[in-house]
C-alpha cells in the first residue's frame, strides 16, 4: 500500500508530496505536504480513490474473500490536520516510530 501511495504522489499532476509515511495494522499515517489552494479533503478522497482502484487490480482475488459485496478498501473516516508551527522533524519522527 505504501508503494501504491508514493507512486499516486508522483503522478504528473499530483497536487502533493509524501514526506512520511508509515503504516500501522490498519490505517496509515503521513505527512503530507499539500499546494495551499487545494483542500485536504480533495488530496484524500483521492489517494484512497485510486489507490483503492491500484489495490484491487494488484490483490483482487484476495480482496473478494473479505470485501464480498463492492470493490472497497478504505473506510470512510479520516483525520487531518495542519502543523502551524510545529517542528516537521518531530513529526516526521512520529509518523516513523508507527506501526
Amino acid at each position: 500500500m505504501k508503494q501504491i501511495i508514493y507512486d499516486i504522489s508522483k503522478k504528473e499532476d499530483s497536487l502533493f508530496s509524501i514526506e512520511s509515511m508509515e503504516t500501522d495494522q490498519d490505517h496509515v499515517h503521513m505527512l503530507v505536504d499539500i499546494d495551499p489552494n487545494v483542500s485536504a479533503t480533495s488530496i484524500v478522497s483521492r489517494i484512497k480513490q485510486m489507490s483503492t482502484i491500484e489495490i484491487w487490480k494488484k490483490h483482487g482475488e484476495e480482496l473478494k474473500k473479505s470485501y464480498w459485496k463492492e470493490n472497497t478498501f478504505w473506510s470512510d473516516g479520516y483525520f487531518v490536520c495542519s502543523t502551524g508551527n510545529a517542528n516537521m522533524e518531530t513529526i516526521k519522527k512520529y509518523i516513523e516510530e508507527q506501526g
